[in-house]
């Protein structure tokens, strides 16, 4: 009875909000979209569809404003109609028409700064199309919009330093996703819209720029401008439009015949190799692994002031914060590398088949960060590529709550930047991964190609990929979908082991809140039994489980989920034995890694000696954790680890582990390891340099300042900022 009062309730309110909606339209009052949870989000409909978009744009520096004339073609979907709707944010409308041969004909409309409702002069069938031209005016400084976490700002069109003060380039970019391309150039801003393009832009004539497609005309004007026009000849969607205007010094690289170019500023311009390089391998492995070539004419990387966010992906020619911009020195501590991957993957998971609305950003978003995990598996090797994985689950994991979380392919969000966030990027990944090991790689990459080549420069969602991989595999995935897509949460398994009268034993109860879903989780379990490795499979689906197994003898070991596929947390209730057993005899990433976790919180003798075999592992990581944690108080330990942490402070190729060695050496506040803290502040790693002057500060403080002080200023300043961010990190 209460129920179906606040169902009642809820209609009414609902049909309130939807005639208040209708009201403020009505009145010419934007009418923001909601913040409401409750809403169902589903995909915009498609009344009428974009076929060509040409622009023709220049720019206002002082005023910050883009002039712009667009001639958009389309045609109506399905239902014949003589109206359109477009986004356009902030604009003035200076003019709209409708192209008949040689002729405008004026066409009636109306706006409200955000919509622009336009009256075509007849009904269009669709198999019709037409051409409106709109005169218009961007002012993207004025509008009034929020951005996000992932996504800060979303005004479309940036003007960077316009007033050309020293100390920063002149710059303007743009940035599309979610729905901000409708800043600069009126459109149907949607992802499920695909329109060819073509920009031509006007820009001061010192100046390079950079769009969509290829340049197929520069234009010298009379008045120190050149006009630059960029054609899209394959349609992507309008968040993925692009400009970009600045002194850009340009890198050209190729691939397979086509252009490959990296813009940077002149300083950074003779790093270009150096930072971008491997681009050209990653569109070689990505296309064979898919078995789709990489699908645009040429691909960019640009790199911009002051951006929003972290990359952006839009159709080949990616854009980059300045965080990707670096000189060889900076090089030596940090790359993105990870970053280049993900966005160069978007190109066929975002680009070529583009997720059909925000609630299946998944589809971007998951297949993006699974190709940096793969490119690094081919690159460095399967335990990178473990690692990587790793990461990627912890970061899930800190954003879980007692197996909390949201959905994967998610229709009820406050607004579309909520939906870039550990969810649609680190889980999806891994379930995509853990999906492939349950599928294996041809069947899994046959399903992918399945999926790009049926949806090619469409759209897609997950119901689509997963109709994809039963045509591929002849089974039925919903079981798989409907768990880790359609529903949301993690298990959190608590694990208990036994053995008696020739039966190993495995408990298994599902802890997660009583309100998440009971997971069905088809594992492996391998049993170390007097240096032999048994495999068995067992399927999880129940809150409390026990599985028996007859095994001779008591197992060494037992290691639950060897591959480390599962999305989500185990309580394994092992002792430091056990973890020391895992580190030496079953050595995969995850186990390593636990292991040293579990041991820098651990005093015992074992625990050390995890620690001790951590400092010679082949992960950097494990390196630095077994260096910053282990614990010197005991002689025999404290002799065998400074013979290895001295090396590592000397010679290893990975500068954070060098820094912590080095700062592991000073906190011995041993006057013997002075000349080691001298011999890293001439080092070229600015963190080494940074580690060894807190390093000097501790033995001799004197010297460290001295030290400091003789530093170049560019060494200086990096190292100052870097002192302070390793003190803050060691004191928290």
């Amino acid at each position: 009875m209460v129920k179906v009062t606040v169902n009642k309730m809820k209609s009414i309110f609902l049909k309130c909000a939807v005639f208040s909606l209708v009201l403020l339209t009505s009145l010419g009052i934007k009418a923001q979209s909601t913040d409401d949870i409750s809403v169902y989000r589903v995909t915009p409909t498609k009344e009428s569809d974009l076929i060509n978009t040409k622009l023709d744009v220049s720019f206002d520096y002082a005023n910050r404003y883009l002039y712009g004339k667009a001639w958009l073609t389309l045609s109506p979907h399905f239902y014949e109609t003589n109206t359109v709707v477009l986004d356009a944010k902030g604009m003035d409308i200076n003019e709209i028409s409708i192209v008949d041969g040689a002729n405008n004909i004026p066409l009636k409309y109306t706006y409200d700064n955000w919509k622009l409702s336009i009256t075509l002069n007849r009904i269009y069938k669709n198999t019709e199309d037409y051409t409106v031209f709109i005169n218009y005016t961007a002012k993207p400084d004025e509008l009034k919009v929020k951005g996000g976490k992932a996504i800060t700002n979303a005004k479309g069109l940036y003007f960077i330093n316009p007033d050309g003060k020293a100390g920063k380039p002149v710059q303007i970019w743009t940035q599309g996703e979610t729905e901000a391309s409708s800043a600069w150039f009126p459109t149907i801003d949607h992802p499920n819209q695909k329109t060819t393009s073509e920009i031509a832009m006007t820009v001061e004539a010192k100046y390079t720029s950079l769009s969509n497609g290829e340049l197929i005309s520069q234009k010298d004007n009379n008045d120190g401008t050149r006009t630059d026009t960029w054609k899209m000849s394959l349609p992507h969607a309008p968040y993925l439009f692009m400009i970009a205007v600045g002194d850009f010094e340009i890198y050209k690289d190729t691939y397979r015949g086509n252009e490959v170019s990296y813009y940077l500023e002149p300083k950074y311009a003779p790093y270009a190799k150096q930072i971008f390089g491997k681009t050209p391998a990653m569109m070689a492995f990505f296309g064979d692994i898919l078995g789709v070539e990489y699908p645009w004419g040429k691909y960019a990387q640009v790199v911009a002031r002051d951006y929003v966010s972290g990359a952006m992906e839009n159709t080949s020619a990616t854009l980059h914060g300045a965080q990707v911009q670096k000189t060889e020195r900076e090089l030596l501590d940090s790359n993105h590398e990870n970053t280049i991957a993900h966005e160069l993957f978007h190109q066929w998971f975002g680009d070529y088949v583009t997720a059909e609305s925000w609630s299946n950003l998944t589809m971007n978003e998951s297949f993006a960060t699974l190709g940096a995990i793969l490119w690094n598996g081919f690159e460095k090797g399967q335990d990178m590529e473990d690692r990587e994985r790793y990461g990627k689950l912890q970061n899930y994991l800190r954003s879980q709550k007692n197996g909390n979380s949201e959905v994967l392919a998610r229709f009820h969000y406050k607004n579309s930047d909520k939906m870039f966030d550990n969810i649609s990027y680190s889980k999806g990944s891994i379930i995509l991964y853990a999906l492939k090991n349950q599928m294996g790689d041809a069947a899994f990459f046959k399903s992918l190609n399945n999926y790009l080549t049926t949806n090619a420069f469409k759209t897609g969602e997950s119901h689509q990929l997963r109709l994809a991989m039963e045509e591929v595999t002849g089974k039925d995935w919903s079981p798989y979908f409907n768990q880790w897509y359609f529903n949301g949460g993690s298990p959190i398994l608590d694990i208990n082991y036994g053995y008696a009268n020739g039966k190993a034993t495995i408990s298994v109860k599902q802890v997660q809140d009583q309100a998440v879903q009971t997971f069905s989780l088809p594992l492996k379990v391998d049993f170390y039994v007097n240096g032999n490795k048994m495999r068995k499979d067992i399927l999880i689906n129940k809150r409390a489980q026990d599985f028996s197994f007859d095994i001779a003898s008591e197992p060494d070991f037992i290691d639950l989920d060897p591959d480390k596929i599962l999305v989500g947390q185990i309580i394994d209730n092992k002792d430091i034995s056990d973890y020391l057993y895992q580190y030496k005899k079953v050595p995969s990433y995850y186990n390593r890694i636990e292991a040293v976790k579990f041991a820098a919180k651990d005093k015992s003798p074992e625990a050390q000696l995890i620690l001790l075999a951590g400092l010679e592992d082949q992960q950097d990581d494990i390196r630095a954790l077994s260096i910053k944690t282990i614990d010197l108080s005991d002689r025999k330990i404290k002799k065998e680890a400074l013979k290895s942490i001295l090396d590592i402070a000397k010679n290893d190729i990975k500068t954070n582990a060098r820094a912590e060695a080095i700062l592991k050496l000073a906190n011995t506040r041993n006057t013997h390891y002075k000349s080691l803290m001298k011999e890293s502040v001439k080092d070229e790693s600015y963190t080494v340099i940074a580690a060894g002057v807190i390093g000097l500060k501790k033995i001799a403080t004197d010297d460290a300042d001295k030290e400091l002080a003789d530093l170049d200023e560019d060494t200086k300043i990096h190292v100052t900022k870097l002192i302070k961010k390793i003190n803050k990190k060691n004191n928290k």
